[in-house]
């Protein structure tokens, strides 16, 4: 499959109803390193990245503070890269987990904390107001089981005082969806979600019925489960696309709230990421990938 398809493919969402932005995105975590304990890389190759991938239409880029390894930061390649930022771009950032000396987010902020973080995002960025935080959850653990209020109370505030535009959970379950929209207006989750864990579906129809963005994370596996290419190589084989490309798709076929934000350090990886918003799955794929 060509390669030189850009995210416009992919269609648009309008985010908290007054950011548009393109369907196919792009994660920021892998920019630094392959893995949170990988070894670092060349600064100059996530620059180039993410300058391909603006100049392929993403308009909505997804990072957070902990994303990087060493000296090589997520936060920095990016306001090295894109700075002065166009004007169509979204950034995304994430606050809440602290991360421990192996530079896994394994701990969590405390409502007080919250401030100093985004305070820090911003300088980092070289932002005067972030267009979307989300409130992650959680650390490492899955989500459900604490109260989310008082956290989501203290970003809500923030967003009041200009700092931040719109907000966001990641990591949570129906019950802290529900806690946080009596706080505040929530503009997108972002959840654990692909072909092949679907776990989701529900919280997925809800936002959508709210118009509520939708943003999964680890949307080709993250690593931790690799998809099962077996499931979807008919697909892939009929499309000349390859099995990553046809996860994405079904992604995008799955819901229009649904934003992915596929990362990597590469990019001709990138390149093939973006051309699967040119795949176009028919009825006949979604029952195959249905399984």
């Amino acid at each position: 499959m060509a390669t030189d398809t850009t995210a416009r493919a992919g269609g648009e969402f309008v985010l908290g109803g007054e950011l548009p932005v393109h369907r196919l995105g792009f994660g920021a975590m892998r920019l630094a390193s392959g893995t949170f304990g990988g070894p670092a890389r060349d600064p100059q190759t996530g620059i180039a990245v993410l300058r391909r991938a603006v100049e392929l239409g993403v308009n909505h880029i997804d990072t957070a503070a902990f994303y990087g390894r060493g000296d090589v930061r997520a936060h920095e390649l990016i306001r090295a890269a894109l700075s002065p930022y166009p004007d169509d771009l979204v950034i995304a950032t994430k606050v809440g987990p602290l991360a421990d000396v192996t530079g896994l987010p394994s701990g969590q902020a405390v409502p007080e904390q919250l401030r100093g973080l985004v305070e820090e995002d911003l300088r980092r960025l070289g932002l005067d107001r972030l267009d979307l935080v989300y409130l992650r959850v959680g650390g490492m653990a899955p989500p459900g089981g604490e109260s989310v209020a008082d956290r989501f109370a203290v970003l809500a505030k923030l967003r009041d005082e200009g700092l931040i535009g719109h907000l966001g959970l990641s990591n949570v379950d129906e019950a802290q969806f529900g806690e946080a929209r009596s706080v505040a207006p929530v503009a997108a989750v972002q959840n654990h979600f692909h072909v092949q864990h679907k776990d989701d579906a529900e919280l997925l129809s809800r936002c959508a019925a709210a118009g509520i963005a939708y943003v999964p994370f680890f949307p080709l596996g993250g690593g931790r489960a690799p998809l099962e290419p077996d499931r979807l190589a008919k697909v892939a084989a009929a499309h000349r696309a390859s099995v990553a490309q046809v996860a994405l798709a079904w992604l995008l076929a799955t819901s229009p709230a649904l934003l992915s934000i596929p990362g990597t350090g590469s990019v001709s990886h990138l390149e093939q990421n973006m051309a699967a918003a040119s795949v176009r799955l028919t009825d006949e794929d979604l029952i195959e990938l249905a399984g």
